[in-house]
């Protein structure tokens, strides 16, 4: 059977291509020998239940302790105990059912399954004393339980956990999911409840997360594929692939199969170029393929939007890193750190996250905006584009910002579905955020030209002076003469003859137009 790059559900080495796990987390075996209760979070598909899975089969095949993989994903829709704890125990039933450890079919067979504030606790407490080795746990999806179900079950496993010197329990316990527990917290502080005394999570000794791929974690998956058909890497093609997905597994491995697969139909005499990527990243982004979708449906969510929306508009020096918004976004895979500055977490997410939340815009402007603004030779005309865009502001603002959610962003997000509208087919994009700096800078490349715009709102009398001396030193890096300043004044005192306004300047040997909006 052929290997290949897997880009749904968990990896194993005879059917995919994949990174050694074992070694992406090495403090998990000092944990489970000093028999600590741990938790393991990371954003989504970047690898945890291939990761327990392996070590699971690891434990067994070693010899020194009884592993289990118990997935609760079935259980979130459980909400009361009464229904959810049961429910628990069935899980765990039926994950013994198919695994090979002894007295399977014995578990919890003695237990009073009406007593829900127990049975959990009790029935591994049984179920240990029946073992002649220590017994872990790895539950996976436990992020996905909810109020007075997860409240019960993990007050069950600290009384079995403090109760260990004299009545045998699970040796060692890993909680899996998105999320560490500190948001376990927030979720039963925000439906009133308090764990109180029990509280379980003062027995959590670390919470670990699983890190992206390196660059030699890439270069020896792509090896992989290497290896079995000859198919070439270009060494620029991985420079692209690192720089564009910052080592994210499933980005990583999406990238390949599109590539592979669908772009070159499994033909493997072609070597794989800097120009396929892009076209793979392309193709990803306008199918929103379930990874990208489901993690930025996580965009409508409030307390992600109190992170996005500044990092947009380049205000993310407002935030805090220790803010439970920020810690949320970060477990999420959305945003990381970088030097202290707060960003989205690779650029393919820099660009998924404006045209997703411009999505609808872009939609609507196809029948109301006509790309006119391209000559015959290929060339934007930047200068009526936006003379047209400002236009288009003046009539259609009010009743387009209502329809954000991310209102303060939304001149921006209008922008950028304006200009998305006139390049889609033939052009992209870059938009770098700049973080803590109030403003978003944007390269349109269409053909071989580039077109520098600098976006910023009106919040000081300063804000043109700044905005020139910034977008002068964007241009420089893309060594371009001509460039856009954009502002937006969003003042609702003034007229629209004291905003809309257009102001060339030459600044250093620059052109810059100043576009008042």
């Amino acid at each position: 059977m052929k290997r290949y790059f897997n880009i749904a559900g968990p990896c194993n080495a005879k059917s995919h291509y994949m990174v050694p796990v074992l070694k992406r987390i090495k403090a998990i075996d000092n944990l489970v020998e000093y028999g600590q209760y741990f938790v393991i979070h990371a954003p989504r598909q970047t690898g945890k239940t291939t990761l327990i899975k392996e070590l699971v089969n690891f434990y067994n095949a070693e010899g020194n302790y009884y592993a289990l993989y118990c997935s609760l994903e079935s259980v979130q829709v459980f909400t009361e105990p009464e229904r959810g704890i049961p429910e628990i125990l069935a899980t765990i039933k039926s994950a013994l059912k198919y695994s090979n450890l002894p007295y399977k079919n014995s578990f919890a067979e003695e237990i009073i399954k009406t007593d829900y504030s127990t049975i959990i606790g009790n029935a591994l407490k049984d179920y240990s004393l029946q073992l002649d080795k220590p017994l872990i746990i790895f539950f996976d999806e436990i992020d996905g339980l909810q109020n007075g179900t997860l409240v019960t079950f993990l007050r069950q496993l600290r009384d079995g956990y403090i109760t260990r010197p004299e009545i045998p329990f699970v040796h060692s316990i890993a909680l899996v999911g998105m999320r560490n527990i500190r948001d376990y917290k927030s979720k039963i502080r925000n439906t009133h409840e308090t764990l109180g005394s029990a509280s379980p999570f003062n027995i959590i000794s670390e919470a670990l997360t699983i890190t992206n791929f390196t660059l030699p974690d890439i270069e020896s998956l792509y090896a992989q594929h290497t290896k079995a058909t000859g198919q070439v890497f270009n060494r620029s093609a991985i420079d692209k692939i690192v720089e564009q997905t910052d080592g994210q597994p499933w980005l990583v491995n999406a990238i390949a199969r599109e590539i592979i697969e669908k772009i070159l139909g499994n033909d493997y005499t072609k070597p794989i170029t800097p120009e396929l990527v892009e076209q793979a990243i392309q193709n990803t982004i306008l199918r929103r393929d379930t990874h990208i979708d489901s993690l930025l449906d996580k965009l409508k969510d409030m307390r992600v939007r109190r992170i996005i929306e500044p990092i947009i508009l380049g205000k993310s020096n407002s935030i805090s890193i220790s803010n439970d918004n920020t810690q949320f976004c970060l477990d999420l895979g959305l945003i990381k750190i970088v030097n202290g500055e707060i960003l989205p977490a690779n650029k393919i997410y820099n660009e998924v996250i404006i045209r997703t939340l411009s999505s609808d815009t872009q939609f609507e402007l196809i029948q109301k905006i006509k790309p006119n603004w391209v000559d015959e030779h290929g060339k934007i005309d930047m200068t009526g584009l936006l003379k047209g865009f400002q236009q288009f502001w003046r009539e259609n603002a009010d009743i387009w910002v209502e329809k954000y959610e991310y209102k303060e962003a939304a001149p921006h997000l209008i922008l950028q579905a304006f200009l998305q509208r006139i390049i889609n087919g033939g052009g992209t994009i870059l938009r770098e955020y700049a973080s803590g700096r109030e403003r978003m800078d944007l390269c349109v490349i269409f053909g071989n030209n580039k077109y520098p715009i600098e976006l910023k709102i009106r919040y000081s009398k300063s804000v043109v002076r700044e905005g020139i001396e910034q977008l002068a030193n964007y241009m420089r890096t893309l060594g371009e003469a001509t460039g856009w300043l954009v502002v937006f004044d969003r003042d609702t005192t003034k007229e629209w003859d004291e905003k809309i306004f257009w102001v060339t300047e030459n600044y250093e040997g620059n052109t810059i137009h100043v576009v008042g909006c």
